[in-house]
C-alpha cells in the first residue's frame, strides 16, 4: 500500500515536472520567434515575403539571397570596423570599469560613499540630454569623422558597469587582501592577482554587454561616421536598405549574418560565465 502510494506521489510529481518544462520550452521559443522568421525570410524569394497565411518554410529554400546580400555592400570591411570599436570599447570598459570598482569598494578613503552615489546619480541622466554637449566637446576635439567618440569614452567607465563590478567586489572576502598585502603585494598587485581571477564571471558579463552595445550601435556611429570608409555593420545595413529598397529577403539574410557573431559570443561568453562560477572561490 505505501509503495503504492510512493509511486503514484513520484507520477504526480513526475507529470508536473514535465508540463513545467513544456511550459518553459514554450516560453523561450516565443522570444525566438522574430529571429526565425528573420531566417525563414532570409531564404525566401521576394513573392514569398508577405505571403497570406505566412510561409514559414520556404519553398524551395532560395541560399543564393546570402551571397546576393553580401556582394551587394562592403561586408568585410563594415565587419572589421564593427571589430575594432567593439574590441577596443571592451577593453577600455574593463580595464576603466574594474579599476574604478576597485577603488569604491576594497580600499578606504575619505569622501568615498559620497563620490559613489555622485556617480550613481549620472544614470538618471539620458543619453539625450547630454548628446549635444558630448557632440560638442568632440567636435571641439576635432575627433567628428573618426572613432574616437565611440572608442575613447570606454576608457572612462560606465557608471553602471561600474556598480555592477563593485556589487561583485564586496562579495569577495576582505581576507585575501588583508592576507595578499601581508605579503607584501601592493593595491595594483592584489587587484591583478586576487580580485581579477576571482571576479570573471562579472568581467565576462561586462565584456559581453559591452561587445553587444558596440556590435548594435547605430546612433552614435549615424552621428560620429561620415565617410563610408568607416561605416559599422549597423550604418551598413541602412545605407542597404536605401539602395536597394524593400528587397527584405536580401536584407533579412544580411541581418542574419550580422546576428550570427553575437550568438556565438554569447555563448562562448556563457561558457566562461559557468565556468568562472565554478572556479570562484577559496581553494586550499
Amino acid at each position: 500500500m505505501i509503495a503504492t502510494k510512493k509511486q503514484g506521489k513520484g507520477a504526480s510529481s513526475a507529470a508536473r515536472a514535465a508540463l513545467w518544462h513544456l511550459l518553459m520550452v514554450a516560453l523561450a521559443i516565443v522570444p525566438l520567434l522574430p529571429f526565425i522568421w528573420m531566417v525563414s525570410t532570409s531564404l525566401k524569394v521576394e513573392s514569398q515575403v508577405f505571403t497570406v497565411p505566412p510561409q514559414w518554410i520556404p519553398r524551395p529554400a532560395r541560399w543564393a539571397n546570402y551571397p546576393d546580400a553580401l556582394s551587394s555592400f562592403p561586408f568585410l570591411r563594415y565587419t572589421a570596423n564593427t571589430l575594432v570599436i567593439c574590441l577596443i570599447s571592451v577593453v577600455g570598459t574593463t580595464l576603466s570599469c574594474s579599476l574604478v570598482a576597485y577603488g569604491f569598494s576594497r580600499i578606504q578613503w575619505r569622501g568615498r560613499d559620497t563620490f559613489f552615489i555622485v556617480m550613481l546619480a549620472t544614470l538618471m541622466l539620458p543619453a539625450q540630454a547630454t548628446m549635444l554637449p558630448v557632440f560638442l566637446l568632440f567636435r571641439w576635439l576635432h575627433w567628428i569623422g573618426t572613432i574616437k567618440p565611440l572608442t575613447v569614452p570606454a576608457f572612462f567607465g560606465s557608471a553602471f558597469f561600474i556598480f555592477l563590478l563593485r556589487q561583485f567586489f564586496l562579495t569577495i572576502p576582505q581576507e585575501l587582501s588583508d592576507a595578499a598585502r601581508i605579503d607584501g603585494c601592493s593595491e595594483l598587485g592584489i587587484f591583478s592577482r586576487v580580485i581579477l581571477p576571482l571576479a570573471r564571471p562579472a568581467l565576462a558579463t561586462v565584456a559581453l554587454f559591452t561587445f553587444i552595445g558596440g556590435w548594435l550601435d547605430y546612433l552614435g556611429p549615424l552621428i560620429y561616421l561620415h565617410d563610408e570608409s568607416q561605416y559599422t555593420l549597423a550604418l551598413g545595413l541602412q545605407a542597404f536598405l536605401g539602395r536597394h529598397g524593400a528587397e527584405w529577403n536580401l536584407l533579412m539574410a544580411a541581418s542574419t549574418v550580422v546576428t550570427v557573431p553575437l550568438l556565438v559570443v554569447f555563448f562562448l561568453a556563457q561558457g566562461t560565465f559557468v565556468k568562472g562560477i565554478a572556479l570562484t572561490g577559496i581553494k586550499g
